[in-house]
């Protein structure tokens, strides 16, 4: 997303989940007619799709609304998708609705599990009690519109002559 909030790059604001047995689908709701995500629960790769998969008796989805995909976590034996389930809006920068998440869930991508042995399953099982602490953790803001880990002071121009590294702000993980 860019800083002055080029319509072209707009992120979506709502979406729906289909969770099928296969796969999660993330389809925009907002009134775009943009593409769907699908992530693999086999392995957690995605790509474009241009509409929702097929639902039959065999392949019934459960469906959620959610407010944006976070990312995917790969972990030693598995990949989990982390998503917003719940915002609220409490505040504005410059003018653009910066939101607290209320709530998040990751959901496991875990046929991977399958073939794994019996110490890997054990890790990825404490991997996945962590998992559970940091979905009930709060403090994560974010917005749809503008990057708000930038700072909005000045750099002087001796400083912009530093390698990118050396002008992240103290806090900000390298």
């Amino acid at each position: 997303m860019t800083e002055k909030g080029d319509p072209s790059q707009k992120l979506y604001t709502r979406m729906r989940l289909w969770e099928f047995p296969d796969e999660y689908v993330v389809e925009p709701t907002d009134g775009s007619c943009g593409s769907c995500m699908e992530i693999s629960r086999k392995d957690g790769s995605v790509k474009l799709i241009d509409e929702v998969p097929d639902c039959s008796s065999v392949r019934v989805p459960k469906i959620q609304k959610i407010f944006g995909v976070i990312g995917i976590l790969k972990l030693l034996a598995g990949s989990y998708v982390l998503v917003i389930t719940d915002r609220e809006c409490v505040g504005t920068y410059f003018g653009h609705p910066i939101f607290k998440v209320s709530s998040m869930k990751f959901f496991p991508c875990d046929h991977s599990l399958m073939n794994s042995t019996a110490e890997e399953k054990n890790t990825e099982a404490q991997f996945k009690a962590l998992l559970n602490v940091a979905e009930t953790t709060p403090g994560l803001y974010f917005s749809y519109d503008v990057n708000i880990t930038l700072r909005t002071a000045p750099v002087p121009e001796r400083v912009t002559s530093f390698p990118a590294l050396c002008r992240t702000q103290p806090g900000f993980p390298q």
